[in-house]
């Protein structure tokens, strides 16, 4: 099978065409092996492929950010992940598509196409950093960068049945991300290996004097390399018990029932994604982890929480795109409200404009004590609640844990269909879905999503939360894991580097 950029999945916004044709003719003439095969004098991504989700900046390619808006950008500079990854000598394929600024959970709200799944064509590949991951699941790379708010690397990767690591908060630098929610974002990967994964994970590490919010790991923290491999205690927090804090949260709430409902459905795993996190839980126990059972009430409100933080972070980032400083500008204008208007009318999709006013709203004057404020203190019980099982972030108290990492769903459905497809979630389906999630942004906490199955040709993935810079820990978990029960690959897959 010859390696092409196939148009089926729609991954890339844009491509380097000069270096893919290079690429294709080293592979046709049988030298791949040759030219990127892992050398110990040149590293592990020496000679790599990978591609780069559309709001991290690329020196001369295009930064869209999924949306009209930006669509004619060119970047004049490269994010510091980025740049580190080309200092190991790996080189950018090219771009991949999103969801408009990261909102959204499917790639569908992309404002230049929509990407679909390589396991079927016909469903989404997740979001927002869908194009990422249907381009690592079809093969086109061997890895990419994400960007994940509330589980925008974690889902898509759990849709297209590869890893999608969300690190601690602070551990990449954001230097070169387009802002959406300062405060939740982490730049992720999205591999086809945990040993890959380790490997991006390593080179793009560290604090960054270009982001103030970037960090070393604590000196106390696991090591990324030479983790112990004793079997580890994983709490498990199970679909049922987050349902049950959604139900007792949801009884004598005034509102739309309807919208209660659904709320309190979204936490039911379908059958097919039960299935396989039981499965996960059964081969974990068998590799010699145990498993205890746990809860965190303080999740039911996870999701107003997230969505609160999130769009008046947005609401603030997104102001700069007025049509002056940046963004395409409409022919003609009468003065220069009238060309923020148009501008924005224009450039910006319904999700985008939805969240902006939504972020509007909690942020103004009489409601930030009502909504914003709360939501922040939510955040903070949510956070300790995980310290209370995994630890503190600092590594300063002297008491063992009770759990090395928490095992939870990522998604309550399998990929899912498009319009009259039968399979389709409504835009708020899609938002409530989010708790499992958005909870390890909300804390800042290291997140793994891996597949462990296949349901009706579609995967299904679990994810392990872990202790603050703990990421060792969870790769050590997964790889030993991938050792025993490989990862599935999509019909057709062919990976053309070691």
């Amino acid at each position: 099978m010859a390696y092409t950029l196939s148009e089926t999945y729609r991954a890339y916004c844009t491509h380097w065409e000069e270096r893919i044709r290079a690429f294709i003719e080293k592979i046709e003439r049988r030298e791949k092996i040759e030219e990127i095969e892992m050398a110990p004098e040149k590293g592990a991504l020496h000679g790599l492929p990978f591609a780069v989700k559309d709001n991290i900046a690329v020196k001369g390619f295009s930064l869209s950010c999924g949306s009209k808006l930006l669509q004619e950008l060119r970047s004049p500079y490269t994010a510091t992940a980025v740049q580190k990854l080309e200092d190991a000598e790996a080189w950018v394929l090219g771009k991949t598509n999103l969801d408009e600024f990261g909102m959204g959970s499917s790639t569908d709200n992309s404002g230049i196409q929509r990407t679909n799944n390589p396991w079927d064509p016909s469903r989404v590949a997740g979001g927002s950093s869908g194009g990422s991951a249907a381009a690592v699941a079809a093969g086109l790379v061997p890895f990419a960068l994400g960007s994940d708010t509330g589980g925008s690397v974690r889902q898509p990767a759990s849709f297209c049945g590869v890893l999608g690591l969300k690190p601690t908060y602070g551990a990449v630098s954001r230097y070169g991300l387009v802002a959406y929610a300062s405060s939740l974002e982490s730049i992720g990967i999205l591999a086809d290996t945990a040993a890959r994964c380790r490997a991006v994970f390593a080179a793009i590490r560290g604090k960054d004097p270009l982001d103030q919010t970037s960090q070393d790991a604590p000196a106390a923290a696991p090591p990324l390399y030479g983790v112990a491999k004793s079997p580890k205690v994983i709490g498990v927090l199970s679909a049922e018990s987050i349902a049950r804090s959604l139900s007792a949260a949801a009884e004598g709430i005034e509102g739309n029932a309807g919208t209660r409902e659904t709320a309190v459905h979204a936490a039911l795993l379908e059958t097919e994604v039960r299935h396989g996190f039981e499965l996960a839980k059964e081969r974990l126990a068998a590799l010699g982890h145990r498993l205890v059972d746990v809860e965190i009430p303080s999740l039911k409100y996870g999701v107003p929480a997230y969505y609160t933080i999130a769009t008046a972070e947005a609401s603030a980032n997104l102001a700069r795109f007025d049509g002056v400083r940046y963004g395409r500008r409409p022919p003609w204008t009468e003065n220069p409200e009238d060309l923020i208007d148009k501008t924005r009318e224009a450039g910006f999709g319904p999700e985008v404009k939805l969240r902006i006013l939504l972020g509007t709203f909690v942020l103004r004057s009489g409601f930030q004590d009502r909504y914003y404020l709360r939501a922040q203190r939510i955040r903070v019980g949510i956070r300790q609640s995980f310290e209370e099982l995994l630890g503190d972030a600092g590594y300063t108290h002297a008491p063992s844990p009770a759990c090395d990492a928490i095992l939870m769903p990522v998604f309550p459905t399998r990929a899912f269909g498009r319009g009259d497809a039968g399979a389709t979630l409504s835009p708020f389906a899609q938002k409530a879905a989010d708790l499992y999630t958005c909870c390890a942004n909300l804390a800042g906490l290291p997140a793994l999503a891996f597949p462990v199955s296949l349901a009706e040709g579609l995967p299904v993935g679990v994810q392990l939360l872990g202790r603050a810079f703990s990421e060792g820990v969870l790769l050590d978990m997964v790889e030993a894991y991938e050792q025993t029960y490989p990862f599935p690959h999509p019909a057709g897959y062919k990976a053309f580097w070691p």
